[in-house]
């Protein structure tokens, strides 16, 4: 089969297009024919060894669909040729509210998406749901289940409520707007790109202030008042910022932190407050099934920036890396042979 296989660290140029052993399913495994991976942070920062537990070489990538090849012994209810989508998370464990110590996530160490074909636990295919493309479906997994713990499950937001996006326009941030606005939740943003924060406004968000502005902390709160949940993936010195605009009581979910470090984070503003601050990562099988529900009940479609050619991986990531696409970066797998 085709893939792409990261044999050592030193940035996206180290990914190579390469003919590989198609996997056969093992016990309680299926070998799913991908048609479209979509690309997440992590795969950039896997490339330059930025993430625990590295052991190369690996094929990258989380998200994938496509059609069911073949089944291992032992799996039941799963046919050959139905469409399907992946759950990325490998062992999340029993508890509900945190994953396992042995939990890993598709993509290193484990074999992923960036290839013809990936054999998964049979826990971990969906069937793809009706109203979505298979290139749609694709876009989701890790991203949508993110932002849907964040959003739902972590962030309990609720109809009325005022709730802040920073960076607008990265699959996370985009899929909690989403969430948000079919919540009934009143949905304001962040960019440095006025263009993004048109964009949010036509999904639905209520406004929002473009942060390159020395004054944009004093004109969001102008605009925006206060919010009831903050919904954040950029850390950074803009973390203290929220903090500013939060409400007595309100709630900050935290899922990355793309921006490094808080700096010189005042802890009297957080207790003074009375801010619950939560971390949240990826979500458990039942979140990621509460989550497909979540958006088959409200039809919410990913927001795709653009698609890339499989054996163009590396130029795809270096396109995510400049930050400027607006939704989901999406690989289109060459068909099997």
């Amino acid at each position: 089969m085709k893939a792409i296989i990261l044999r050592e660290t030193g940035g996206p140029q180290k990914l190579s297009y390469e003919e590989l052993p198609t996997p056969a399913p093992k016990e309680g495994e299926v070998l799913v024919r991908l048609k479209y991976a979509s690309l997440n942070r992590r795969d950039v920062w896997i490339t330059y060894g930025q993430y625990p537990g590295m052991q190369l070489p690996a094929i990258l990538g989380s998200d994938g669909s496509g059609e069911v090849a073949a089944v291992g012994e032992g799996v039941k209810n799963i046919k050959e040729g139905s469409e399907v989508v992946i759950y990325p998370s490998l062992n999340w464990g029993e508890n509900q509210s945190f994953n396992d110590s042995r939990h890993t996530v598709l993509g290193m160490p484990s074999d992923g998406t960036y290839a013809q074909y990936v054999a998964v636990p049979a826990e971990n295919v969906y069937p793809k749901p009706d109203y979505l493309s298979l290139e749609e479906a694709a876009a989701l997994p890790l991203s949508a289940l993110t932002a849907y713990r964040a959003v739902a499950v972590r962030g309990e937001v609720k109809e009325g409520e005022t709730v802040l996006i920073p960076g607008i326009g990265s699959g996370v941030a985009l899929y909690a707007l989403q969430i948000a606005v079919s919540l009934g939740a009143k949905v304001f943003v962040t960019s440095s790109d006025d263009e993004k924060i048109k964009r949010a406004v036509e999904l639905g968000a209520a406004g929002g202030v473009n942060y390159g502005s020395d004054t944009y902390v004093k004109e969001l709160k102008k605009l925006m008042g206060q919010a009831d949940v903050s919904i954040d993936g950029v850390g950074g010195s803009t973390f203290n910022d929220l903090i500013y605009l939060s409400k007595p009581g309100a709630r900050i979910v935290n899922f990355g932190s793309t921006a490094g470090p808080v700096p010189e984070l005042v802890l009297p503003r957080l207790f003074f407050k009375h801010l619950d601050v939560k971390g949240t990562t990826m979500g458990s099988p039942k979140d990621f099934e509460e989550m497909l529900q979540f958006f088959a009940k409200h039809e919410i479609r990913p927001i795709i920036d653009r698609a890339f050619p499989l054996e163009q991986a590396e130029e795809a990531q270096l396109y995510m890396e400049k930050g400027k696409q607006f939704g989901k970066i999406m690989l289109e797998i060459p068909e099997a042979e």
